[in-house]
């Protein structure tokens, strides 16, 4: 069984038990959040059901795991024969969270 939903305005396939990074949220590690922004969800008799936009009723929970920065981005521009150069770097802050169920 999965799911397809929007979490911090990006859209993710999730599964039970399955770990995904995701934008920074306000909620602390260790506790359990609930996304009720479900696109689609695919039942255990292969059964699909698709929201206009949402599903109601369903629900994603989710337990936040840890908070982080993602890899560093080097954005490095360049004008040609001018001798400009511009160096700047960019971490992402990130939440890890796993996914608990789908009800």
């Amino acid at each position: 069984m999965f799911a397809i939903v929007e979490i911090a305005g990006q859209q993710f396939k999730v599964e039970a038990g399955q770990e995904i990074f995701v934008h920074r949220l306000q909620e602390e590690a260790g506790s359990e959040v609930s996304f009720d922004k479900v696109l689609l969800t695919s039942g255990e008799d292969g059964g699909v059901r698709v929201g206009t936009p949402t599903l109601g009723g369903v629900s994603v929970k989710a337990e936040v795991l840890e908070h982080l920065k993602g890899d560093k981005v080097i954005v490095f521009r360049k004008k040609r024969r001018k001798g400009f150069r511009k160096k700047n770097g960019h971490r992402q802050a990130l939440t890890k969270i796993k996914i608990n169920s789908i009800v």
